[in-house]
């Protein structure tokens, strides 16, 4: 089930606003599904900027070692140390409790360059 209230990149990040200039990002259910057992996650500090396409973490699975990619240009507002203690969380709630990042946009439109569910739903359905 591809959630229809986010947005999604090519590279399998999902996307969410949580405020007027912020979103929340994290992994999708397809992308957790075929990374496998999620063992750590390496995430950017408060503060960092993002800009998209551009590596701003690791997750690392019992089948190989994946970059996150920033999805937005912004910094990075807040992270999910939870995943510290917990990775496994992204496998668990990929969409909830095992999103990684949180962006402040630079350009809150540019949401409308990311794919809508029906989109990404075609792209994950040609792999």
């Amino acid at each position: 089930m591809i959630p229809e209230d986010l947005r999604y990149t090519e590279a399998h990040e999902w996307v969410r606003r949580t405020g007027e200039s912020t979103v929340r990002v994290g992994i999708t259910d397809f992308a957790q599904e075929s990374l496998g057992d999620i063992v750590f996650v390496q995430l950017p500090q408060v503060g960092d900027e993002a800009a998209p396409g551009e590596p701003i973490g690791e997750i690392e699975s019992t089948k190989s070692v994946s970059d996150l990619y920033a999805p937005v240009t912004g910094t990075v507002a807040a992270r999910n140390d939870k995943l510290d203690e917990q990775p496994e969380l992204v496998n668990t709630s990929p969409y909830g409790d095992g999103w990684m990042v949180e962006i402040t946009l630079a350009d809150p439109s540019a949401l409308d360059d990311l794919l809508d569910a029906a989109a990404y739903e075609e792209l994950t359905a040609q792999s």
